[in-house]
């Protein structure tokens, strides 16, 4: 399989192991060449040349700590919503007719925040209806809170990679 070199597909860590960005293969190949950087997850593409094949990596991590500006706020919208909750049902884990719901509804005095806005499939909300979980007998998956990793903000992971999630948390 060749894959496109230029497409954000390789998640970069720090000396820290804590997530900077998401950056191209073609990059992330280039700081390993120059030993910036070193693999700790590789996907099952291969890059082709006369004399070598190399494993394009998944997750590497630079070798010298970088600072990073401060971090903004990662906007709170749907699509952030969706991609916190893994675009899976909170209360059933389907990936089908997702919606959003509020834990502590709005009736009765629910923000409309992180901490209280989770993705649910239409059968669970509606199910659910005007009560808390505990009160609808429908324990969450995970509890809601904002998340910390930039790449919420940028639209980073619409490569997402199953390997990433033992690296991005929260």
């Amino acid at each position: 399989m060749v894959p496109d070199l230029n497409a954000p597909r390789v998640l970069v860590l720090n000396a820290s192991y804590e997530p900077l960005h998401v950056t191209s293969a073609k990059r992330a190949i280039t700081l390993l060449q120059y030993g910036v950087a070193e693999v700790l997850e590789v996907s099952a593409d291969v890059v082709r040349s006369p004399s070598t094949i190399l494993r394009v990596p998944s997750v590497i991590r630079l070798r010298r700590y970088v600072r990073r500006p401060r971090v903004h706020p990662v906007p709170f919208n749907r699509r952030n919503v969706l991609r916190r909750d893994t675009f899976a049902c909170q209360y059933c884990g389907s990936e089908a007719d997702l919606t959003l719901d509020h834990v502590l509804p709005r009736s009765r005095g629910g923000r409309h925040n992180w901490e209280n806005v989770i993705t649910a499939c239409r059968a669970c909300n509606q199910r659910k209806g005007n009560r808390t979980p505990d009160e609808a007998g429908m324990p969450l998956r995970s509890r809601p809170r904002a998340p910390t990793f930039g790449v919420y903000a940028h639209g980073q992971f619409a490569h997402w990679q199953p390997e990433w999630a033992r690296y991005i948390q929260g």
